[in-house]
C-alpha cells in the first residue's frame, strides 16, 4: 500500500508539473514551434485549431455566428500541446462560423484575439472567419502565371495607393477605391484618354507596388460612406486583405477573391504585383493580436524594460526572436503562394535583423527566384538591436539579393528631404556631381567616384546594381512636383520646373539599378504642397486623371524614358563588374554637368556605344563629345527612339536643365 501510494503521489506530481504554467528566464528561452499547422486547418469534416501561447495557464476558443457582434454560441477549452502551443479539434463542418482565442496569464483573462496567423476575418478584423480558401479562387486562377522577368534590373516600379488609383470622379472607373478597379479595362478620363490598368500598360511599367493592402486598423469597414483615408501603415491582421478595398467587407471571402482578381488582371496585362509589408510594428502595442498571445515577446524592449520605438509608432517588433522570424517568413511565403504576389517592399526594413531578411529571401527562392525584395534601409529612431545586425543600407552587402532605396540619388537630384527649401542638382545646385554619379553606377564600387564627396554614403554599399532602388519621390514627404515648387530657385519659371522634373526622372531611368516612380508623377501630380498626406481626404491624395490631358507632354516624356530603358539593356546591367568595365564617366569642365559612356554592346545592347549627358545648369552648356556618327534620341525635353538628329562634329550644346542621349551603332 505504501509503495502504491508513493507511485500515485509521484504520478500526481508529474501531472501537476505537466499542467503548470511554464516560466522562462527570458524571451530567448521561449520555445519555437516548427510546425506548419498554426491557427486553423479546415475541412468539411473537422476544424483543427492550434495557437502559440507559451506562458498561458489556460486558453479558450470562442465560436460565433457572425464576424462583428453578438456573444459566443460555444466556448471550448484548448489543450496544452508541444512547444508552447494549444490545440483543439472540432469534428463538424464549421464553415461560415467565426472564432477568437482567449488566453489566461497570471490569473487574468486577456482580451480576445483572432490570432496572428489568421487568414480570413470578419468586418474590421475582430474575429477570425472559417472559410474554404479554395472557394475564393477566381475562374482560371490555377492558370495564373507571373509575367516573365530575366533580371531584377529589368524592373520598373510604380508605387500606388489602392484608393488613390481610382477614387477620382474623372478616373472613369466603376469600383472606386477598390481592388476591382485594377480589373477594369477601357476606362477613360474626361477627355477620353486611357486611365487605370490601360494607362499602366501604355506607360510601360513592369511592377505595381501597392501601398499596404493587408488588413489595417485605421479605417472602420462598417462605415464605408465615411470615406476615411489612411495609407495603411498600421497593421492589424497581416495575412488578410484590407476590407475597405473590397466591395463587401462583411463577407470574409469577398476581400480575398477580389484581391486575387486584381493580381490576375495585372498579370494578364503583363504587370507584376508588389506588396508593401509592415512587419516592423503593429497598429497598437499591448493590445495587438500578437501581444495578446505572448505579452511582450514579439516586441523589443529597452534596458529599462520600456518598449523600444525605432518605428516611431510606439513599438517595434523583434524579428530576431524565433517565433517572430517564423511569422515574417511564413507570412511573406503565404502572400507569394496563395495570392501569387511577385515582390515585397519592407517598410523600415532597417528594424529587422539581417538573418531574418535573408531567411525570407531563401524561402522565396524556393518558390520563384524572380520574386523581388527591397526595403527602406533605415530606422525612424534608434533600436536596441545592434547596428551590425540591422538590415540597414550600410549593411546591404550582407543581404542576399535584397535591394535598398537610394537616398543619395534622391536628395542629390531634388534637394534635401529635411528642408523643403533646399534644391538639388536638377534645379541648378553645384557640387552634387559625385552623388549623381554614385546614383548612375547604382551604389556600386567605381574608380571614377570620389566617395568623400557624397551626400550620405561614404562608400559603395551594394554588391550589384540589382540591390539599388533609384527614385526622386514616393508617398512619403513632398511629391516631386511639390518639392520642386517649394525649392524653386529665384526667378525659376513654371516652364523651368517642368525641365527640372524631366531631368530628375531621366537620371532615375538611365542609371544602373531599379527605377521607381510614385504614381501620378507621369501626370505632373501635386498634393498641394503637403508633406505627408497619410490621413488627408481624397481631394488631396487622389490621382487627377485629367492631368494626363493637361500635361500630355510630360506623360509622353515619361513613357519615352520607360520605352528607352526597356529597349536598351545597357541601362539595365545586372552586375558590378559589368558596370566597372563598360560605364565610363567623361570629364566635363563645366560644373553641374555629368556625362558617361556605355560601351561595346554591353549586356547584349543593340547600340554599340551610348553617350548620356545631364546638364543641371539653368543655361545651355557647350560640351565636347567623342568623335563618331552620333544619333541623337533625347534632347531638350523630347525623346524619339527613331532619332531626333544626326551629329556631324564634336561640339554639342546641351539645353538648359535637361539631358541629351545619343548612340553610335
Amino acid at each position: 500500500m505504501k509503495a502504491n501510494s508513493f507511485i500515485m503521489l509521484l504520478i500526481s506530481g508529474l501531472l501537476c508539473a505537466c499542467n503548470s504554467t511554464p516560466h522562462y528566464a527570458s524571451f530567448n528561452d521561449y520555445p519555437v514551434y516548427e510546425g506548419s499547422d498554426l491557427e486553423l486547418i479546415y475541412s468539411a469534416q473537422s476544424s483543427k485549431f492550434r495557437v502559440w501561447a507559451p506562458t498561458a495557464s489556460e486558453v479558450k476558443l470562442l465560436l460565433y455566428d457572425n464576424g462583428y457582434d453578438g456573444g459566443a454560441y460555444q466556448t471550448h477549452d484548448m489543450k496544452r500541446s508541444e512547444k508552447g502551443t494549444w490545440t483543439l479539434k472540432i469534428d463538424e463542418d464549421l464553415k461560415g462560423k467565426f472564432y477568437t482565442f482567449q488566453v489566461k496569464i497570471n490569473e487574468r483573462w486577456l482580451a480576445e484575439t483572432p490570432g496572428m496567423w489568421v487568414k480570413a476575418t470578419g468586418v474590421n478584423g475582430k474575429r477570425a472567419a472559417i472559410i474554404d480558401l479554395a472557394e475564393t479562387n477566381p475562374a482560371g486562377w490555377e492558370n495564373d502565371v507571373r509575367p516573365p522577368l530575366k533580371n531584377f534590373t529589368d524592373i520598373m516600379l510604380y508605387e500606388v495607393h489602392v484608393r488613390d488609383f481610382s477614387v477620382s470622379p474623372n478616373s472613369g472607373m466603376k469600383h472606386k477605391g477598390k481592388f476591382l478597379a485594377f480589373t477594369e479595362r477601357g476606362t477613360k478620363n474626361s477627355a477620353g484618354e486611357s486611365t487605370g490598368i490601360d494607362h499602366l500598360k501604355e506607360l510601360g511599367i513592369t511592377h505595381v507596388h501597392l501601398l499596404p493592402s493587408f488588413d489595417f486598423a485605421s479605417v472602420d469597414e462598417t462605415k464605408p460612406a465615411e470615406n476615411k483615408y489612411n495609407w495603411g501603415y498600421d497593421p492589424l491582421n497581416y495575412n488578410v486583405p484590407e476590407g475597405s478595398y473590397s466591395t463587401n467587407p462583411k463577407d470574409p471571402a469577398c476581400r480575398i477573391r477580389e484581391f486575387k482578381e486584381m493580381v490576375q488582371s495585372l498579370h494578364k496585362a503583363g504587370i507584376r504585383v508588389v506588396m508593401d509589408v509592415v512587419y516592423n510594428h503593429t497598429a497598437m502595442g499591448k493590445n495587438s493580436h500578437l501581444d495578446l498571445l505572448a505579452p511582450g515577446y514579439f516586441y523589443r524592449q529597452n534596458p529599462d524594460s520600456t518598449w523600444s520605438n525605432a518605428s516611431g509608432c510606439g513599438n517595434e517588433t523583434a524579428s530576431e526572436r524565433g517565433m517572430m522570424r517564423k511569422f515574417i517568413v511564413e507570412s511573406v511565403v503565404y502572400w507569394a503562394t496563395e495570392y501569387h504576389v511577385d515582390g515585397f517592399r519592407f517598410d523600415l526594413m532597417g528594424i529587422h535583423d539581417i538573418e531574418t531578411m535573408n531567411a525570407v529571401r531563401t524561402a522565396l527562392d524556393k518558390i520563384d527566384k524572380t520574386i523581388f525584395m527591397y526595403g527602406e534601409g533605415w530606422t525612424a529612431a534608434n533600436s536596441p538591436l545592434e547596428e551590425a545586425k540591422r538590415a540597414v543600407k550600410k549593411n546591404a552587402k550582407k543581404l542576399d539579393n535584397i535591394a535598398v532605396f537610394s537616398d543619395d540619388i534622391r536628395d542629390a537630384l531634388k534637394g534635401s528631404w529635411k528642408n523643403a527649401l533646399i534644391p538639388g542638382f536638377v534645379s541648378g545646385v553645384d557640387s552634387l556631381e559625385e552623388s549623381v554619379k554614385f546614383g548612375v553606377v547604382g551604389g556600386t564600387q567605381h574608380d571614377s567616384i570620389n566617395y568623400s564627396g557624397l551626400l550620405y554614403s561614404k562608400a559603395p554599399y551594394v554588391n550589384n546594381p540589382t540591390q539599388t532602388i533609384n527614385y526622386v519621390s514616393c508617398h512619403d514627404d513632398l511629391c516631386l512636383v511639390d518639392k520642386l515648387k517649394e525649392s524653386r530657385p529665384a526667378g525659376a519659371t513654371d516652364e523651368e520646373l517642368v525641365r527640372f522634373n524631366k531631368l530628375a526622372q531621366t537620371v532615375v531611368f538611365t542609371s544602373q539599378g531599379v527605377p521607381f516612380i510614385y504614381a501620378g508623377e507621369e501626370l505632373y501630380r501635386t498634393k498641394k504642397g503637403i508633406h505627408n498626406t497619410f490621413q488627408l481626404p481624397d481631394s488631396i491624395n487622389q490621382i487627377n486623371w485629367d492631368s494626363k490631358t493637361a500635361h500630355k507632354d510630360i506623360f509622353e516624356y515619361y513613357k519615352g524614358l520607360i520605352a528607352l530603358r526597356k529597349a536598351h539593356s545597357a541601362f539595365r546591367m545586372p552586375t558590378q563588374e559589368m558596370v566597372q568595365q563598360h560605364l565610363k564617366f567623361i570629364n566635363m569642365k563645366t560644373p553641374n554637368v555629368v556625362a558617361f559612356m556605355l560601351s561595346n554592346h554591353v549586356n547584349d545592347e543593340v547600340w554599340k556605344d551610348i553617350l548620356v549627358i545631364y546638364n543641371g545648369n539653368r543655361k545651355p552648356v557647350l560640351v565636347q563629345i567623342p568623335e563618331g556618327e552620333w544619333n541623337l534620341v533625347c534632347h531638350d525635353g523630347k525623346i524619339n527612339l527613331n532619332g531626333i538628329a544626326q551629329l556631324d562634329n564634336t561640339t554639342f550644346i546641351v539645353a538648359p536643365s535637361s539631358a541629351s542621349i545619343m548612340y553610335v551603332r
